[in-house]
């Protein structure tokens, strides 16, 4: 119909990715009516048709046939003289109907309708991108790694919608290359300059919800359910779960048959150390199956402030505390309760893991101890100065500062 390739634009657009075909006609149609509005005045008298399977495109206009001298608006009506010349058999009376063609709009018309078409097609994914977003917050989504930036990675979806993973969203672990498949899920969908601007992530606790109720049918069918869930990302996780039928053990379905559930969430997380915990409203004993797997001896509550004495025998404040105190401060976060390790008073001679003092001594300078066979806090006191100089890498000093600590566990 054209050389121009006005129709070419629907072709483009008409099995757009997210915009259903009937959209597309309509805005096929008011860019034409708005074509002939300009051209004519109104397009009253006109009638657009869009073919939807393959863009043909016709558009007729309707004039009213007056007698010679009595047309008013030539636009809405034309004279029986000039009708005559085109179909000799019509009257006065007659409604007479041809049909525009693209090139009576000229070249410049047909390229600004083009552009507009375009525009306004673009817009429209735009929106529909962003609704469609908008309503899955919350749901895992699976993309392809597009482009890695130092702050941020490109995602494509399998439509080809653009999602953003910062850093800051992504476990410490996590490394992508171009063309990697990656699962997160949709934690904010926002409208920036017009354009939808979907942000993913990996360390958000309903991630690591969904992973739950993709590998455990029990919870996706609502049999088990998630109460609560916390996560220092990449390290530990603790999940709170809860049945309501007594002959389903929660965590044994979430756990699975040695193990065979929850491997497969924990190697998504990159070896994220998951403890599943039975939910209760008794709060000692959910802060005992929340330091799991630490053995408490006693319990002090203070419901008021919300604050929990814990007393353990020394071999288990360790355990208790975690490595880089993550245990204890996610026990904390579970259960709502300010958590506080005691060791229990024990005999005179007992000694004492040397990593429980991870909260006053580097790891490194532990490590360094362990190193030489010192693992225990008696086992450091038994060597001279001199001998724990000689046998490490560590300075005079802070051996020195290691062995007052010590010291004053037996003081």
């Amino acid at each position: 119909m054209s050389n121009i390739n006005l129709i070419d634009s629907f072709q483009e657009f008409k099995d757009f990715k997210n915009i259903d075909r009937p959209t597309v006609i309509s805005v096929l149609e008011e860019v034409f009516r708005s074509m002939l509005r300009k051209k004519y005045g109104t397009d009253e008298n006109c009638d657009v048709i869009v073919n939807p399977d393959n863009g043909d495109l016709e558009i007729w206009r309707t004039r009213k046939v007056m007698e010679d001298g009595f047309s008013e608006d030539d636009d809405l009506e034309i004279e029986l003289a000039e009708v005559k010349q085109i179909d000799p058999d019509m009257e006065v009376g007659d409604d007479y109907i041809e049909q525009i063609t693209l090139e009576s709009f000229g070249r410049r018309a047909i390229l600004a309708a083009r552009q507009t078409l375009v525009s306004k097609v673009l817009e429209l994914e735009k929106d529909e991108i962003f609704k469609k977003y908008k309503d899955r917050v919350g749901e895992i989504v699976t993309g392809e790694v597009y482009q890695v930036w130092k702050k941020e990675t490109l995602v494509l979806d399998d439509e080809g919608n653009e999602l953003l993973m910062p850093k800051t969203e992504q476990i410490p672990a996590d490394y992508f290359k171009k063309g990697d498949t990656v699962r997160a899920v949709i934690s904010k969908v926002d409208m920036i300059n017009s354009t939808p601007k979907i942000i993913i992530s990996r360390i958000a606790p309903e991630f690591l919800q969904r992973l739950f109720e993709i590998e455990v049918p029990e919870i996706f069918d609502g049999l088990i359910t998630i109460k609560k869930i916390v996560r220092e990302p990449g390290e530990r996780a603790k999940v709170a779960v809860e049945s309501y039928d007594d002959r389903i053990d929660p965590v044994g379905a979430c756990v699975g048959m040695k193990g065979s559930r929850i491997h497969g969430i924990v190697r998504e997380l990159k070896n994220e150390n998951i403890d599943v915990i039975n939910f209760t409203n008794n709060i000692s004993l959910y802060i005992t199956r929340a330091l799991s797997p630490a053995k408490i001896t006693s319990i002090k509550l203070d419901d008021v402030t919300k604050h929990a004495s814990v007393y353990l025998k020394p071999d288990q404040v360790s355990l208790a505390i975690g490595r880089g105190g993550h245990n204890i401060k996610l026990a904390g976060k579970l259960t709502g309760y300010e958590i506080d390790v005691y060791r229990e008073a024990g005999e005179e001679d007992e000694d004492v893991d040397i990593e429980e003092f991870s909260d006053e001594i580097d790891s490194w300078i532990i490590d360094e101890l362990k190193a030489i066979g010192c693992d225990t806090a008696k086992s450091v006191l038994s060597l001279s100065i001199d001998e724990l100089v000689k046998r490490t890498d560590l300075e005079e000093e802070t051996i020195k500062e290691v062995v007052s600590i010590l010291k004053s566990e037996f003081e």
